[in-house]
C-alpha cells in the first residue's frame, strides 16, 4: 500500500514538473538583473529608450548572432547620411548591375540595367527587405559592395558596436557576419536620428514601378506597423540560421523606444514578445521633452574666428526619461561649455555638454553640444581690425 502511494505521488510530481504550466512559470522567472523575462523565447533581446539610450531590459544582449536582414539598418543609415551630406538626392537614378539583380531571398525583382530612384530603392529596402535593392544602393554609393561593406564596418566601429562584423549589405548568410541585440539597438537609434526614415519604415503597403502596366506591390515585412499603435519601423530579419529577428520602434506621448529580439521561433512569437516589451516600456516610463533638435542652448566666443561667436546647439531632441509618477523637478540640468574655443571650428566638434542629474548628484544623462555652424579662421587683417576696434571701444 505504501509502495503504491509512493509511486502515485512520484507520478503526480513528474506530470506537474513537465506540464505547460510549470514551463510557463519557468519562462517568466526574473532575468539576471531582477526584471521579469519579457522575451522568454528569444535567444537575445533588448529594450532601449531612444532619446537617452537608456536600456530598460536586456537578455543576452551582447551575444554575437547572425542578424539576417536587420543588417539593412546599417545600409539604410549610410544611405540617409549620404543624403544629409548632399552626396546623393532622392531623385537620383540608380542603375542595377548584373550582380545586384542576381541576389536571392527577399527582393523587388530588379532587372540588370533597370534604373530606379534612390527613394524607390529605399522603399524597396525598408518595406520589402529587398536584397537586390541593398546591393544596388551599395554599389551606387561606394562603387562595389565590398567597398560599401568596409564603410559599414567603419561606421559600426565609430558607433561602438563591439560585437558586429558585416560581410555583406543585405544580411544573406555568410561566415562571420554577426551582430548583437545591443549593437542593433545602437545602430537603430542612430538611424532614427534621421527623422525622415520612418516615412518609409512606417509604410504598411505601397507600390514600385507605378508608371508601368505592371506595378510591384510592397507589403511591410514588419506587421506591427499595422497592428501595434505607435510602431513606425524598423526592420525584420529571417534566415534558417538566425531564425526570426526584429528591431522595432514605437512612439507614444513623445517617448520613443526600440525593441530588438533575435532567434525567435516564429513571427507570431516574435511580434508578441516585442509587443510585450513595448507594453512594459509605455506602462512604466515617461519622458519630459527638454530641447528640440538643433535648439540653441548658449552662445560662446570663438577666438580668431571669422565669426566672433557661435551658438552651441543640441544634435537631436533631448528628453528626460523618468518612471511613471516622477516629475522633471526632481532632476537638475547644468550646461558646461569649453572655455577656450579657437578657429577653425568644425560643426561636428563637441564644444560642451548638458548634464542631467538627480538631486543627490547622480548623472543620468549627458548630451554633447555642437557648433551651429563651421567657423573658419579669420585672416590677419580681420583679426587686426577686430583688435583695434575692441581697443577703441574700451577707451
Amino acid at each position: 500500500m505504501k509502495r503504491s502511494l509512493y509511486l502515485s505521488l512520484c507520478f503526480i510530481l513528474c506530470v506537474a514538473f513537465f506540464s505547460p504550466i510549470a514551463t510557463a512559470a519557468k519562462e517568466n522567472t526574473p532575468a539576471k538583473d531582477g526584471q521579469m523575462n519579457f522575451a522568454p523565447h528569444a535567444t537575445s533581446a533588448i529594450l532601449m529608450e531612444a532619446d537617452t539610450g537608456t536600456v530598460l531590459f536586456e537578455k543576452n544582449a551582447s551575444e554575437k548572432l547572425p542578424p539576417a536582414s536587420i543588417t539593412k539598418v546599417m545600409t539604410l543609415l549610410l544611405i540617409m547620411e549620404a543624403l544629409e551630406r548632399g552626396e546623393i538626392k532622392l531623385t537620383d537614378k540608380v542603375r542595377t548591375s548584373e550582380r545586384a539583380a542576381s541576389m536571392g531571398g527577399s527582393q523587388i525583382f530588379l532587372q540588370p540595367g533597370e534604373e530606379m530612384t534612390v527613394e524607390d530603392m529605399i522603399k524597396g529596402i525598408a518595406i520589402a527587405s529587398g536584397n537586390d535593392a541593398s546591393v544596388a544602393m551599395a554599389e551606387h554609393l561606394a562603387g562595389t559592395e565590398e567597398a560599401f561593406v568596409a564603410k559599414m564596418n567603419e561606421r559600426a566601429k565609430q558607433l561602438g558596436m563591439k560585437q558586429t562584423h558585416f560581410v555583406n549589405s543585405n544580411g544573406l548568410p555568410a561566415p562571420e557576419h554577426v551582430s548583437s541585440a545591443l549593437d542593433i539597438a545602437i545602430m537603430s537609434r542612430e538611424l532614427l536620428k534621421h527623422e525622415a526614415i520612418t516615412k518609409y519604415t512606417g509604410i504598411y503597403q505601397d507600390y514600385l514601378r507605378k508608371e508601368t502596366s505592371n506595378p510591384f506591390w510592397l507589403v511591410n515585412t514588419n506587421r506591427l506597423v499595422r497592428f501595434y499603435e505607435g510602431v513606425d519601423g524598423l526592420k525584420t530579419g529571417y534566415t534558417s540560421e538566425a531564425k526570426y529577428c526584429l528591431t522595432a520602434t514605437a512612439k507614444r506621448n513623445n517617448m520613443r523606444v526600440i525593441a530588438v529580439v533575435m532567434g525567435e521561433p516564429d513571427t507570431k512569437t516574435r511580434n508578441a514578445e516585442v509587443s510585450t516589451l513595448f507594453n512594459y516600456a509605455f506602462a512604466h516610463y515617461q519622458v519630459a521633452p527638454l530641447y528640440k533638435k538643433g535648439e540653441v542652448v548658449q552662445g560662446l566666443s570663438v577666438d580668431k574666428g571669422r565669426q566672433p561667436t557661435v551658438n552651441a546647439v543640441t544634435p537631436h531632441a533631448v528628453s528626460l526619461l523618468m518612471k511613471r509618477g516622477e516629475s522633471a523637478d526632481q532632476y537638475d540640468r547644468e550646461v558646461v561649455l569649453q572655455s577656450d574655443i579657437s578657429a577653425p571650428l568644425d560643426k561636428n566638434q563637441v564644444i560642451g555638454h548638458i548634464f542631467i542629474r538627480t538631486k543627490d548628484g547622480k548623472e543620468v544623462n549627458r548630451i554633447d553640444l555642437f557648433p551651429e555652424q563651421t567657423v573658419d579662421k579669420a585672416g590677419m587683417w580681420e583679426i587686426l581690425k577686430r583688435t583695434t576696434r575692441n581697443v577703441l571701444i574700451s577707451y
